[in-house]
């Protein structure tokens, strides 16, 4: 046996150690060993790459991590309740799991890693989009991870891989697009989690591309996505009219339409006008 087989059932740790998920926290604890085991496998074969983990809870996830051959696990956690149930995961795979306790946003874990990184999370609610974006938009291109699986709310899931057309389809879409390869491959009830949340549940899977798709400045480009979705109702030639005196000829020339919206314009168009202004 194991050291992570001795370890007791999911729901006698919670109960012994009082961990009662917090909605303040965007707490949902997923119990179900077979589910975590299936993200786990998701991110592919993790048998010489260090995973981050965020918001591991009582450790679901960090078991599966670890039974899936994680060379080391570092996991980043703000709950002071659930370390202790984290540091009995520890005690049974000496050397592999390292736990910080504090807030992800505010936290580098990059001191703690050696590539290659994967990172691996069934992230706090709260906090979840605002992460996938830093991750997203680092300073430089490939970024520290190799590859992201996450779990998300069913819709954040969706705008990740919406297409043009879609109402889905918005900033998060050509973030997460332009740099990567995104698809989702679970999708998971609200009776798989405790407490059972009010929505559905997606893992989505990212793998970095080496470089953009497109060339684009990727300061311009996302100043310009932000605009473009904040008024997805308007004709792009208003709601983009502050960027340059001759945006609807700048429109034209990378083959958007000024009377088009943002939600009908592929990445590569958004591309090309991002290359268009830096020019300007």
């Amino acid at each position: 046996m194991s050291g992570l087989d001795a370890l007791p059932p999911l729901r006698e740790v919670i109960a012994a150690h009082g961990l009662a998920a917090r909605k303040s926290l965007g707490q949902n604890f997923l119990l179900d060993l077979n589910l975590t085991a299936r993200i786990a496998r998701a991110a592919g074969n993790l048998t010489r790459a260090d995973v981050l983990e965020v918001g591991p809870g009582p450790g679901g996830l960090t078991r599966a991590l670890l039974a899936e051959g994680a060379r080391r696990v570092l996991a980043v956690e703000k709950d002071s309740r659930c370390i202790p149930a984290l540091e009995e995961i520890a005690a049974a795979c000496p050397g592999r799991l390292t736990i910080i306790e504090g807030d992800a946003l505010e936290i580098d874990p990059l001191v703690h890693l050696t590539a290659p990184v994967k990172v691996v999370a069934n992230l706090p609610y709260n906090i979840g989009t605002e992460l996938l974006v830093r991750w997203l938009t680092p300073p430089a291109w490939p970024p520290f991870w190799d590859s992201l699986t996450l779990m998300f709310q069913r819709e954040v899931a969706e705008r990740i891989v919406a297409r043009p057309g879609s109402k889905a389809y918005g900033r998060l879409a050509i973030l997460a697009q332009w740099r990567a390869e995104a698809r989702i491959v679970l999708h998971l009830p609200p009776g798989a989690f405790t407490p059972p949340p009010k929505v559905s549940s997606s893992v989505v899977h990212l793998s970095a591309l080496p470089e953009p798709r497109f060339p684009a400045d990727p300061r311009i480009l996302q100043e310009l996505i932000a605009r473009a979705f904040n008024q997805r109702r308007k004709m792009l030639r208003s709601a983009l009219k502050g960027l340059a005196p001759d945006i609807e000829d700048r429109l034209r020339a990378a083959g958007i339409a000024p009377t088009d919206r943002a939600e009908t314009v592929p990445l590569e168009k958004f591309c090309a006008l991002a290359r268009s202004l830096a020019q300007a």
